[in-house]
């Protein structure tokens, strides 16, 4: 994730969605170039013209170097299927695109999201059941490191439910201010202390005016 120096990741708006240099866009790229699948919510596939795709040749051929398909599989997730099927994801049509989504979703709209998608996993009643979804990628898809691109939302239910291994946060020098603006996670978040989500730092660099930190799950 992306975020401004006082922990913004869009505008109280939401209208910014990307706001980090070219360096931060190929560290994006370059982890995706890891992982078996990469994932994000609904809104944050509604908000900006992604395609959760691998780029460009090169960062293609560092996925087969390292033994992955050339194209990573992409997951959408959205828990009443409110997602736009004019999205720019939609448009490519390069790998598999997963739908993890809950039985809210009436019959005629779960019915139109598989016409979207490769394939559509309901993982729970009322809210997504996270830990039997990973598993059912990982079953059902080979999925072994998956790359989360947010938001908010999602991202605060894989710290709560400690789904987390390692976190890579870019500091941008901005400040975006304003007490509606999302941060890097959002939902209902912890109460007490105790129930944190606890990391350590594992490496900081600083390339031109941002700051590249990674962090591993402790707790």
């Amino acid at each position: 994730m992306a975020m401004t120096a006082d922990g913004k990741i869009a505008t109280a708006n939401r209208a910014v969605s990307t706001f980090g240099s070219r360096r931060d866009h190929e560290h994006l790229l370059a982890l995706r170039a890891t992982a078996d699948a990469v994932m994000a919510g609904a809104r944050t596939v509604d908000a900006a013209p992604v395609n959760l795709g691998p780029g460009g040749v090169k960062y293609r051929r560092r996925r087969l170097q390292q033994g992955l398909a050339e194209y990573n599989l992409r997951v959408i997730v959205s828990g009443r299927g409110t997602i736009n099927p004019r999205a720019e994801i939609f448009r490519h049509r390069f790998s598999p695109l997963i739908l993890l989504t809950t039985d809210r979703v009436p019959a005629a709209r779960l019915q139109r999201l598989r016409g979207l998608a490769d394939e559509v996993k309901i993982c729970g009643a009322a809210e997504i059941d996270f830990p039997a979804a990973l598993r059912w990628l990982r079953e059902r898809w080979q999925v072994r490191r998956l790359a989360c691109e947010g938001g908010a939302e999602l991202n605060e239910v894989l710290f709560r439910t400690r789904l987390v291994d390692e976190l890579h946060v870019t500091i941008c020098p901005l400040i975006f201010g304003g007490r509606d603006a999302p941060t890097l996670a959002g939902g209902a978040g912890a109460a007490p202390l105790a129930d944190a989500a606890g990391f350590r730092l594992k490496s900081l660099r600083r390339a031109g005016g941002e700051l590249f930190a990674v962090f591993e799950r402790t707790q």
